[in-house]
């Protein structure tokens, strides 16, 4: 079915939160289900150039609900036209001068108002709607695996959780914006706090699934406060390399664990200006665990191999066996932990198997 930007864009509001409704308030063009709008300005300016040179756009797909519809895919040609038709950007026309859809000359207001778009119209029952939602997203700007789970698992605890996740400025951003890698209009702020809650009890799926029709996604949000909290009062001094850092999962294993914070600051001043350390960000998650691998110590360089490699003869340090150079690695003979360098001096070629075990014990 044909129907006309004209009466799409009949009664468009965009409350945010309270919905986007366009054709006379009859199409809930932002359902549950529906992600945030995510087009930049890339995007949104072909949408209205391919109108304005009457190329066709895409089918649009939108569900029966009696009287009104819902909009099942094409939200972001759908937004991005009602917001141009209600002047809430201008598109540079090719003169080179931005132009708002009020300054159009009335000719062209006119035909971009009579431009016919494609509708498909789909009934059917709410799992079978959701089958649609998946196949139509496959091709496209393709949906993120958790924009793929709140299309399953929408409800009164999805609506809340995307309050304090997904909204633009929302609290979760206003909070951890600092600690947290990922985009909220793509769901990967709640996408974040899910795992984090869940680390290895279950799947973010289960978590969802079990929640799906509480009121609130309260406990989410208190446990997400919990861990930033966590993270602010163990680490007085903040840095870049913070961002990003799996703090969920250190926060779940060491929440009740004693760390006095001037000491763990005094180690971590340390080890960021220790050349020996690749991995910064990885010095939050070793001064907690003690693990060494996460901070991806400097390896000796080829040249360094071969001269140590030809200097012992092929023979490993160890063991005394003869290996090829592919078979034998560059060790410490002084630990890094011990204040080794990677220095040609400290160099030892060891057979893997000794290197394993000696880095085992």
């Amino acid at each position: 079915m044909k129907i006309l930007i004209r009466d799409l864009v009949d009664g468009y509001v965009d409350n945010d939160e309270e919905g986007v409704f366009g054709y006379g308030g009859r199409l809930n063009i932002r359902p549950k289900y529906q992600r945030e709008f995510i087009y930049g300005i890339k995007e949104r300016n072909a949408v209205i150039a391919s109108i304005q040179k009457g190329f066709p756009l895409n089918t649009m797909y939108w569900i029966k609900n009696g009287n009104n519809f819902e909009l099942l895919d094409g939200q972001q040609r759908t937004v991005s036209i009602c917001r141009y038709v209600r002047n809430v950007f201008s598109v540079i026309d090719r003169s080179g001068a931005p132009k708002l859809f009020s300054s159009l000359p009335e000719d062209k207001k006119k035909e971009m108002l009579n431009y016919p778009l494609n509708v498909y119209f789909c009934e059917g029952p709410e799992s079978e709607i959701l089958d649609w939602f998946a196949i139509i997203n496959i091709a496209g700007l393709k949906l993120t695996d958790q924009e793929r789970r709140n299309a399953v698992y929408t409800g009164s605890w999805l609506t809340d959780a995307k309050r304090h996740f997904s909204k633009t400025n929302c609290a979760a951003y206003g909070l951890a914006s600092k600690y947290v890698n990922g985009r909220l209009n793509r769901q990967e702020y709640l996408e974040t706090a899910i795992a984090w809650i869940v680390d290895d009890t279950c799947t973010i799926e289960d978590y969802m699934a079990k929640n799906k029709h509480a009121d609130n996604a309260s406990e989410l949000w208190q446990y997400f406060q919990d861990v930033i909290h966590w993270v602010q009062t163990r680490f007085s001094v903040y840095r870049d390399v913070m961002k990003g850092a799996p703090w969920g999962r250190l926060y779940n294993r060491f929440k009740g664990a004693s760390f006095e914070p001037a000491e763990l600051e005094e180690r971590i001043k340390e080890l960021m200006m220790n050349k020996e350390v690749n991995n910064k960000r990885g010095i939050y998650e070793y001064v907690l665990t003690g693990e060494e691998r996460h901070l991806n110590i400097r390896t000796f360089d080829e040249t360094d191999r071969w001269t140590v490699y030809e200097r012992q003869n092929g023979i490993c340090a160890i063991c005394e066996k003869h290996f090829t150079f592919e078979q034998m690695q560059g060790d410490h003979i002084k630990s890094w932990r011990d204040g080794g360098k990677t220095e040609l001096e400290n160099c030892q070629m060891l057979c893997r198997l000794c290197n394993q075990k000696k880095g085992a014990r």
